[in-house]
């Protein structure tokens, strides 16, 4: 079979102790926030975690469970300190098990990072002096000194809870020693200021702890059940951070203690904060320190030397991790650099990419296009979102369902919401003609690709994998047709999905008539009209030589479009002024990037002014009042509005009483992002 002769490491079958995984893709525990507050598991949890193991993953990382409730323990994560979780915890095991996959339990203690707000609860460390500035989050509270004792019972508490684990049915367990945990806190002198037998002076004292822990586990289960940890193979940033070399040697008595696999993180600090979500090193640029990483992104990603390294000196497997995706991973494979390739946002997207890989079907796989709408929902508590992937979260809600009666379906609009719409009516057994007036298909994302660039996120790889899709599922596309109500009429589908995007929005403010005004939706027509014949990354390399835009341009809205605009207008050379009413600047950009973006803004020198009021467009510029009730004008060649746009139901109310059954999606309905768009086309796809 081709993918298997491509993929020949990759798909190779691998032993952990006596548990066989099917190939060498390994879904790293990560976070999804679809468990209680209070630590239980939920229908979400059994629905994204079968649909994960149907995919034909080797191994499954479920998410961590806290070993010492509530102290140590993030909302809507599982808990595993009672014998009352097991029940729960046993439906997850099984449902994994359903489709041969093996299932390891994740299990950890949030030691510093304790949100204080959650329970009241005082996080613990093994210092209450720590060397870390600033403060690792908003709700940061400098932790309790263990004692001895406490370190004791937490050790036992770690065993009692691989103990459950087995008992839930689970194949084997992980320690969670990485990030800024309790258990990798010990092991880093950022964190551990001790003297005593678990203190910062040496090695094997850094060590102890997670050592204890391996070794408690094995007393309490047997050695014949597999224990793995997840360690740091370096902390970026930091002069008292985990060097690599420290790591090797870390790794190598985690194995003499019994430790069956080592899975290799990383953590940073400063300019390194989020080094293991590898593209957000370069967003929105990289700076002088962070550059050299730039290679080591694409290969061999940017935590791999510290598993390779990690992996020379140890005989267990390694897993290594990181924005890695399939060709890579077979590359790191084939060059031994690792045994296992760990991926979390891939699977994300597309929980069938490793049963596409054994297929040869790598172009049918949903791409993961750094949008990181799911580390924005992360940094929330929040419960996971794809963009791409509508069904995370909701997979039995959203499984695709073949229609009990073929229906003749038409789709008007070729955004990201109709293309969706199309493409699951379509897997549904609908026969689907979608009409779009422009003469490419994409909707609006040409245009934010031109805005975005294409180094970090890949909105042309969303263009290219519904194109595929739709043509493999024999979706009929019209380019360059607008969708009347006479051809409707003519044409009597039995549904029609009207899916033409939003309404520009008008503002009210004197002098908006002016020349030297420009809308948003100006600016797309023009570039509509060149993308005709040119690709989207050959006009932005032109947009840096002309645009029709003045040198000094005020832009008013300051949320997410208008903040991305000026991120494209400074590359462009232009001088830059964001204007917003409401407090916040840079609503809607995911949280993990917003605070780095309006930080590079202003570093460039962008004048950000939020809770103004528009007063006047003058000959000269924006009149308008402060948020302190002072009235100014700023100087403009251009003003640029980049307000979102409204819900326009103007064609669906037309057709409304001519079709037998219809249907609203995307901005039209409601004016959202991109992800809320594939979200409703999902939910107009399954309800046709």
């Amino acid at each position: 079979m081709p993918g298997r002769q491509k993929f020949e490491k990759l798909l190779q079958p691998l032993k952990i102790q006596q548990i066989e995984l099917r190939n060498r893709i390994v879904c790293t525990a990560n976070s999804r926030y679809f468990a209680t507050d209070d630590g239980y598991t939920t229908d979400l949890d059994l629905g994204t975690y079968e649909a994960l193991a149907r995919g034909g993953v080797g191994l499954i990382v479920v998410q961590w469970a806290a070993i010492d409730y509530p102290v140590g323990f993030r909302l809507r994560h599982y808990a595993i300190s009672d014998d009352k979780y097991i029940p729960g915890l046993t439906e997850l095991a099984a449902v994994i098990h359903k489709h041969g996959c093996p299932a390891f339990l994740q299990l950890c203690h949030k030691g510093p990072l304790q949100e204080f707000s959650d329970f009241n609860v005082e996080g613990v460390a093994p210092s209450s002096i720590v060397d870390v500035m600033p403060a690792p989050s908003h709700d940061f509270h400098y932790p309790r000194e263990l004692t001895i004792a406490e370190i004791q019972d937490l050790v036992a508490k770690f065993a009692n809870a691989a103990e459950r684990a087995r008992r839930a049915g689970f194949d084997g367990v992980e320690i969670h020693a990485a990030a800024i945990y309790l258990v990798a806190a010990f092991m880093s002198r950022i964190w551990n200021k001790r003297n005593d037998a678990y203190g910062c002076q040496n090695l094997e004292s850094r060590a102890r702890f997670a050592v204890e822990i391996i070794r408690a586990i094995k007393e309490r289960v047997g050695q014949d059940f597999p224990v793995g940890i997840r360690i740091n193979g370096q902390e970026w940033g930091h002069q008292m951070g985990i060097t690599p070399e420290e790591s090797e040697q870390f790794a190598l008595m985690l194995e003499k203690a019994g430790a069956d696999y080592i899975s290799v993180l990383g953590i940073g600090f400063g300019q390194y904060e989020h080094v293991q979500f590898a593209k957000l090193v370069l967003y929105p640029e990289p700076s002088s320190v962070t550059r050299p990483l730039i290679k080591q992104i694409k290969k061999p990603g940017v935590l791999v030397p510290a598993a390779e390294r990690i992996k020379r000196v140890v005989s267990v497997p390694v897993v290594a991790v990181a924005g890695l995706d399939p060709k890579l991973g077979e590359w790191l494979l084939q060059h031994n650099k690792a045994d296992l390739i760990g991926m979390v946002r891939p699977l994300i997207a597309d929980p069938e990419l490793p049963n596409k890989v054994a297929r040869g079907r790598l172009d049918d796989i949903a791409p993961c296009t750094a949008c990181v709408e799911c580390l924005g929902r992360v940094w929330k508590t929040k419960p996971l979102r794809c963009r791409i992937n509508a069904a995370l979260g909701r997979e039995r809600e959203y499984t695709v369902t073949p229609s009990p009666r073929k229906k003749s379906v038409v789709v008007i609009g070729g955004g990201p919401g109709g293309m969706e719409a199309a493409r699951t009516a379509a897997l549904r057994g609908h026969e689907v003609l979608l009409y779009e007036k422009e003469h490419k298909l994409g909707g609006s994302l040409p245009l934010a690709s031109l805005v975005k660039g294409f180094e970090i996120e890949d909105l042309d790889a969303l263009v290219r994998y519904f194109k595929l899709q739709l043509n493999e599922l024999g979706v009929k596309t019209r380019l360059g047709t607008e969708a009347t109500p006479a051809l409707i009429k003519e044409l009597r589908p039995d549904a029609v999905v009207v899916a033409t995007g939003g309404a520009p929005e008008t503002l009210l403010i004197p002098g908006i008539d002016k020349r030297k005004v420009l809308s948003s939706s100006d600016l797309q027509r023009t570039a509509r009209t060149l993308l005709r014949f040119i690709s989207p990354k050959l006009l932005r390399r032109l947009t840096r030589f002309w645009m029709p835009i003045g040198r000094k341009v005020v832009i008013v809205g300051g949320l997410m479009h208008g903040c991305q605009l000026a991120e494209f207008l400074l590359r462009g050379g232009r001088e830059v002024t964001i204007v917003e009413t409401t407090d916040e600047l840079g609503t809607g950009i995911p949280e993990v990037n917003r605070p780095r973006l309006l930080s590079w803004l202003a570093d460039k020198g962008v004048t950000m002014m939020s809770g103004v009021k528009y007063e006047e467009i003058t000959d000269k510029g924006l009149r308008l009042t402060t948020r302190e009730g002072h009235t100014q004008t700023i100087e403009a060649d251009t003003i640029l509005t980049a307000i979102p746009p409204r819900r326009n139901t103007e064609l669906f109310e037309t057709l409304q009483a001519s079709v037998p059954e219809i249907y609203l999606t995307g901005d039209c309905r409601e004016p959202g992002k991109i992800i809320d768009a594939i979200a409703d086309g999902r939910r107009v796809g399954c309800s046709i």
